[in-house]
């Protein structure tokens, strides 16, 4: 898997209700036309990062096929997370 393109947004939370922030992560990945993942469209992760003290860390994300726009329903690998955290992470740094 390879990210090729992102865009990142703050969630705002005008109640102050959550602590720590909060930010939305769209990835447009490449995926090996062997994966199970592969769809000739393309995939996109929407990925929500929470970030309370040092440490940002996955709260949810959702992998979708791009031509239709539909949620697939599949896992992540623990290490597919952990390259999508570790490209977060150095984002976020950047602000």
């Amino acid at each position: 898997m390879e990210i090729t393109q992102f865009t990142m947004e703050e969630i705002l939370d005008p109640t102050n209700i959550i602590e720590g922030k909060r930010y939305e992560f769209i990835l447009d990945v490449e995926i090996d036309e062997e994966d199970e993942l592969y769809h000739e469209a393309g995939i996109e992760i929407r990925v929500l990062i929470g970030e309370k003290g040092e440490s940002p860390f996955i709260l949810n994300y959702f992998i979708l096929e791009k031509a239709e726009g539909e949620y697939l329903d599949f896992a992540l690998e623990d290490d597919e997370l952990e390259e999508i955290l570790t490209f977060c992470k150095e984002e976020i740094a950047k602000l």
